[in-house]
């Protein structure tokens, strides 16, 4: 059985799904989280990110035993000003990377809270939009960092 929480709940799960990668547990029915996508499967797009104490990882090559006693947070989890900035200045066109987007641009804020553009820039650079809303993104979270 693994055993972790997930914005702030704690989640149990059993020994057939230890091996089981971390995206498909949260998105199963019992879970529900919708949030992380999948995307490549493949560490490529970051669509599937979440938070793993506090540093973004990806979802779907996370085996659930990797995150026995440790707290996961996923984009539904988190109220907070990055996430809140990207809501408000409607920054991502169909939205399947923002889930990814707002926990990878979470960790950077949360150790940076005034990170520069080019940090930014270099930390959202593994995550991929199809939709080019990539400058807006970047655009409000430089606002935010000067804030």
């Amino acid at each position: 059985m693994t055993t972790f929480q997930l914005n702030g709940h704690d989640v149990q799960t059993g020994e057939e799904e230890r091996n089981t990668p971390l995206i498909y547990i949260l998105r199963s029915p019992s879970i529900g989280d919708m949030t992380p996508k999948l995307g490549c499967g493949l560490e490529q797009c970051g669509a599937c990110r979440v938070l793993v104490d506090s540093e973004a990882v990806y979802g779907c090559t996370l085996p659930t035993s990797a995150v026995q006693s440790r707290h996961v947070e996923t984009a539904a989890g988190l109220d907070t000003p990055v996430r809140q900035a990207l809501i408000e200045a409607n920054a991502t066109q169909c939205g399947y990377c923002l889930p990814g987007i707002i926990v990878t641009a979470e960790a950077l804020f949360r150790t940076n809270p005034h990170p520069s553009r080019v940090e930014i820039a270099h930390v959202l650079d593994s995550q991929l939009c199809r939709c080019g809303s990539q400058p807006r993104v970047l655009k409000t979270l430089t606002e935010l960092a000067r804030k």
